[in-house]
């Protein structure tokens, strides 16, 4: 049976040299070619603001079992050692896996990256996406920020589709009003996107990664918030978010709410009080 990089105990890091990346990234707005344009979304008013969420690390508790698989494509690729590429690719993670390799390997031949590419995302889909569950608190949050009248949106590095069938899968998808993928361009372009469809309201990117926070805060009207994170050999604190712009971070979004509240209330000059509720469910939205 073949090794499964799943299964290997995490490899000590200690003395290991992380990755220094410029901010921003040059390979930011590299991305994976667009699969066609939908009709465009008109415009159109919300009851109170809009929260973009991230899917791989912050929706779904899916990074280890990710990086795993990065690790060992990139060891098979490029020769790097498993725990040096896992720790490269958790360094620049927030990035199309496509720009991660071009800013790690911009020696190496444009096909080589390219077929790698190709190898990680079928294998990320068999391996990773098979098997992720969403973050404990994923499930009870979206219905919360739902009900007190938030508008939901999903941007990921992910292909569209696959996006809409692991949420479907995990009965998170009724809450979104939509997930721009892959195809639909960068994280910069989904928040572009996002504010032009929503547009005069407060609007915040719930993400796990410096990029994520990199692509709030060059976005009119984004705020940056984070999902912090820890696995063996790899940390990411909310010290680290915020060092990188984040607003709000926390190794759990079961607060996010409160969060969001207060930040309504800072920007209008006012104390916090309990969370607006209407006196009923939303009705489901049509996709």
């Amino acid at each position: 049976m073949p090794d499964d990089p799943r299964e290997r105990d995490p490899p000590s890091l200690d003395g290991l040299d992380l990755p220094m990346v410029a901010a921003p990234s040059q390979f930011a707005e590299l991305a994976r070619p667009t699969v066609g344009k939908r009709p465009p979304v008109a415009p159109r008013t919300v009851d109170r603001g809009v929260v973009v969420f991230d899917l791989d690390g912050t929706i779904l508790d899916d990074l280890g079992a990710i990086s795993a698989v990065a690790a060992d494509v990139m060891e098979k690729a490029f020769g790097t050692p498993a725990a040096e590429a896992r720790v490269h690719y958790l360094a620049t993670t927030g990035l199309p896996f496509e720009a991660q390799l071009a800013q790690l390997y911009p020696e190496a031949p444009i096909a080589l990256r390219r077929a790698t590419a190709r190898t990680f995302h079928g294998r990320k889909v068999t391996e990773a996406y098979a098997l992720a569950k969403p973050f404990p608190e994923i499930p009870k949050l979206l219905k919360r920020l739902s009900v007190e009248r938030w508008t939901l949106a999903v941007s990921t590095g992910a292909e569209t589709e696959m996006a809409d069938l692991i949420l479907e899968r995990e009965g998170l998808r009724y809450w979104f009003e939509d997930v721009l993928g892959s195809g639909e361009g960068t994280k910069r372009e989904h928040l572009r996107e996002y504010r032009r469809r929503f547009p005069g309201v407060r609007m915040f990117l719930v993400g796990d990664s410096r990029f994520d926070m990199e692509a709030a805060q060059s976005t009119e009207g984004v705020v940056p918030v984070g999902r912090a994170s820890s696995m063996p050999g790899w940390t990411l604190t909310p010290a680290d978010l915020s060092t990188w712009g984040a607003a709000w971070a926390d190794y759990s979004l079961s607060k996010l709410p409160e969060a969001l509240e207060a930040f309504e209330h800072r920007r209008a000059g006012r104390s916090p009080r309990a969370p607006r509720r209407p006196a009923r469910a939303p009705t489901r939205r049509p996709r």
